[in-house]
């Protein structure tokens, strides 16, 4: 900003300098006149140039900043998804896993049961059989 500003003035003086100097050879009045009107133009520039770098400083520190908040909510974002995805695989594969313990679970009370009935069956079936030979033997 400091460049910016010397540089500014620096033209302003030069660009004042020539103007002068052509005009000392004209009128000495209007000489007068038109370095109280530069040094007024160099008060506008130099004002009007600090007041765009500063404004375009504050534009750049906004857009970092909102840059920047956008960048950590999206990486929030982000950090939120993979969670949601790594909740999600848990979950999914947790409920496989309780999904695959019933099933075998079902499966071996179903044998069992299959077994056992089978196995009261027979006994039944053989107690029945006895008790029909004594009767009819």
């Amino acid at each position: 900003m400091v460049v910016i500003i010397v540089v500014v003035a620096a033209v302003v003086v030069v660009v004042e300098i020539v103007v002068v100097e052509v005009l000392f050879t004209v009128n000495t009045v209007a000489v007068a006149a038109v370095v109280v009107n530069v040094e007024l133009v160099i008060v506008v520039v130099v004002v009007v140039v600090v007041v765009v770098v500063v404004v375009v400083v504050v534009v750049v520190v906004v857009v970092v900043v909102v840059v920047a908040a956008v960048v950590v909510v999206a990486a929030a974002a982000l950090v939120v998804v993979v969670v949601v995805v790594v909740v999600v695989v848990v979950v999914v594969v947790v409920v496989v896993v309780v999904v695959v313990v019933v099933v075998v679970v079902v499966v071996v009370v179903v044998i069992v049961v299959v077994v056992v009935a089978a196995a009261v069956t027979a006994i039944v079936a053989a107690a029945i059989i006895a008790i029909a030979l004594k009767k009819h033997g």
